[in-house]
């Protein structure tokens, strides 16, 4: 008989996205679990494949304990599918396209089922022979791996995940596959291949080629010859810019994968799921699960005889997890059962560096973070050989490939995005810093909610620099730094994802990499809008030399205005550049929609800015309007305010996207208290999402959604594009 349930330690969001996600409901839509019910169904179900074993009943115990106390959470898909009907409780997959219509379909279909029980695939394009190579079965040309991948999308359209995910792909084209170009740029418009991330599979010879200033082959996999030679450089600039742009393509370092994998006799790793951190071969999937390493700090050090314990029931709980999923098609579950792969990640860890005092962009905080993944890792691998012992090693352990002792996992270990389980468990996502510190929220009637971050607010009240009024600063600005009432050690320790130079970033990725880390890590490399592409070149030549199996750079706010220069909105609104090189003037239709927010400024005075969008929510004009503006008092202002809303919006119809508009007011700003400081101010709150504007939109919740560990997600409600 179980023991009661102790109390619940969940938040009020970490509630919401429960229900909104998790709790199984009746074809009325009505909840019908709670927390402790949810927890109870997920480890009986894990804990029953040991049948009528003494120890089942205990380990189920331990295992529900292990989750409702949140030291550690399981995927979505084990959470929402653990004890039902559907039983598919692994995240990822990989699935491999062949060269052959019925292997391209195959392929499709199978996605689709993998989609509709909730796991995310991915699928390397690498293997199509290139757009108008011979076809000898028709005597006609190949249309080459993008029409393909436009077909996986369209499918993945139709497909909504289990009703709780949608369909993610991720996908991957070597860097010397002759289409690469075309690879590169197709995500130039953004509302084309929506359903994928792409990356580009990068070889240490063509790095070597980049640093050399030499070509490199392409060469056609249809035939094994090679196609033409390129410049590396030409084409790794060309990566380098659509990074730029908008984050798209990625890059994964596939040789450095390839040097890992504990399985080469049975092929090579080709892709990785959608988020990037788990390489699988061909048909292979893996659970996963992230321990919540803010609650293993006590009196200033890690507990690691409590993390010890965690991590060797944590790895029993996924290895369990094989043997009682219901895998989608019988060829998953014959690769899954080969290797037994599991993913055991961490999330909290800039909870737990905060309450160690490290800043998370320090060599000792880097320091502390690798010793804490290195600890993991041994303790896992000591446990996976102590289950090899009782119940067999994975079946294509072989001493020569695998120069350890048997062990039950092929692999152990990695870093995943915990976008919505990070939410449940009220702690910083994966290994990212966390994204703010002080948020607003409107709620109804036009109130804002301060929404504190735990830890800095009992710093702050401990240290007797808490005031509603910094508070407010703080969540103005959207960061601690540089206000004066914050001692500058807590300015260094509570910086956010935005304020952490792109180098620090790649360098804490590299240090769990190396210590630690089997497969790979999900992390984004946050750059400010300002960032040059020299700045993206050198993260990623950074992130080769330090054995990174992959990296995503994401420069703030590069992805706002790209709509308007493509697609079905650039060809309504004219959007073309002349022959003098200038972007002509976007035409409005009579009616527009908008949406009227009120703020203060600086003064504390009331302004409603009112925001004009398209169809498509790009904004196109901005109107400032101050209560009672015919007083004489305000009518100076007022107009002031007006006529520079007016070169605002024509630079929006021009086309000039709204993160270059905010700089050109930075720039024309003399004191903090003028005019355009203080309309840069409430624009950069949109640009951030504090009032839901320029920023990306959740669909679900319309909250506001963040890029961290590659992938858009919402803070509010937990909708995560990539999941």
């Amino acid at each position: 008989m179980s023991k009661p349930a102790p109390p619940s330690p969940l938040t009020e969001t970490a509630e919401v996205v429960l229900e909104r996600r998790y709790y199984l409901k009746d074809e009325n839509g009505q909840i019908l679990e709670n927390w402790d019910s949810l927890c109870r169904r997920v480890s009986n179900a894990v804990a029953s494949v040991n049948g009528i074993q003494p120890d089942s009943q205990d380990l189920a115990q331990r295992f529900f304990q292990m989750i409702h106390s949140l030291d550690f959470l399981p995927n979505s898909p084990c959470l929402m599918n653990a004890g039902t009907d559907l039983g598919q409780l692994s995240a990822c997959f990989v699935l491999p396209v062949e060269d052959s219509m019925d292997g391209i379909f195959t392929s499709i279909r199978n996605g689709a089922l993998v989609h509709k029980t909730g796991g995310g695939t991915g699928y390397s394009f690498s293997r199509l022979r290139p757009k108008n190579a011979a076809v000898k079965s028709t005597q006609g040309v190949a249309s080459g791996p993008l029409s393909f991948a436009a077909v996986f999308d369209a499918a993945t359209e139709t497909i909504k995940q289990g009703g709780k995910r949608r369909g993610a792909n991720m996908g991957v084209l070597r860097v010397d596959h002759p289409d690469i170009l075309a690879f590169i740029k197709a995500k130039e418009d953004q509302s084309r291949y929506t359903n994928f991330n792409f990356s580009v599979a990068i070889t240490d010879a063509f790095m070597q080629a980049v640093r050399d200033d030499t070509t490199y082959d392409l060469v056609n996999p249809a035939t094994g010859e090679v196609a033409e030679s390129l410049p590396a450089r030409r084409v790794f600039d060309e990566i380098v810019d659509r990074a730029w742009q908008n984050g798209e393509p990625g890059v994964l370092f596939i040789d450095a994968a390839n040097r890992d994998n504990a399985t080469p006799q049975l092929g090579d790793f080709e892709a990785t799921n959608p988020c990037g951190e788990q390489w699988l071969l061909p048909y292979e999937s893996c659970n996963l699960g992230s321990i919540n390493l803010a609650r293993y700090v006590r009196d200033g050090k890690v507990d690691k005889a409590r993390l010890a314990a965690t991590v060797r029931l944590a790895v029993r709980f996924l290895d369990n997890v094989i043997d009682c999923n219901r895998f989608p098609i019988p060829e998953i579950a014959e690769m899954t059962l080969k290797t037994r792969k599991v993913g055991l990640g961490v999330m909290g860890l800039h909870d737990m560096l905060i309450q160690l005092e490290l800043p998370y962009a320090s060599e000792a905080g880097r320091e502390q973070a690798a010793e804490v993944m290195d600890f993991i890792h041994s303790e896992a691998e000591q446990v996976s050989e102590e289950l090899a012992a009782r119940k067999g090693a994975f079946p294509a352990y072989d001493p020569q490939y695998n120069p350890y002792p048997a062990r039950r996992n092929a692999a152990l270990t990695s870093i995943q995005p915990t976008g919505t389980v990070s939410m449940i468990a009220d702690c910083a996502s994966g290994c990212e810093p966390y994204f703010s510190i002080v948020m607003v929220k409107n709620v109804m009637d036009g109130d804002r909610l301060l929404m504190v971050n735990k830890l800095f607010e009992q710093v702050a009240r401990r240290e007797g620099f808490y005031s509603k009024e910094l508070m407010e600063k703080v969540a103005e600005s959207g960061t601690v730094v540089g206000h004066k009432e914050i001692p500058e050690k807590w300015q260094e320790i509570f910086r956010t994802a935005q304020d952490i130079a792109p180098e620090d970033h790649i360098r804490m990725q590299g240090a769990l990499q190396k210590n630690g880390v089997d497969s790979s890590i999900s992390k984004t490399i946050n750059m400010p809008g300002s960032a040059t592409r020299e700045d993206v070149q050198s993260a990623y030549l950074l992130a080769h030399e330090l054995g990174c199996k992959g990296v995503t750079v994401y420069r703030d706010g590069s992805r706002e205005g790209q709509v308007l220069n493509a697609g079905k909105a650039a060809k309504e609104q004219s959007a073309v550049v002349s022959t003098q090189g200038l972007q002509e003037k976007a035409t409005l239709p009579d009616v527009l929609n908008a949406k009227r927010y009120r703020l203060k400024d600086v003064n504390q005075s009331t302004i409603y800015l009112i925001v004009c969008f398209d169809e498509e929510e790009n904004p196109m004009e901005v109107f400032a309007k101050f209560p009672f503006d015919n007083r004489l008092d305000l009518k100076d202002k007022s107009t002031m305010w007006t006529t520079t809303c007016r070169l605002v919006s024509l630079a929006l119809r021009y086309q000039i996207p709204m993160g270059e508009i905010i700089r050109q007011l930075d720039r024309s700003s003399g004191h903090r208290l003028d005019l355009p400081a203080q309309l840069s101010r409430l624009l950069k709150s949109f640009m951030a999402g504090t009032h839901h504007g320029f920023s990306s939109t959740c669909p679900e919740c319309k909250g506001r959604m963040v890029f961290e560990e590659g992938c858009e997600h919402c803070v509010d409600c937990g909708y995560s594009k990539c999941a």
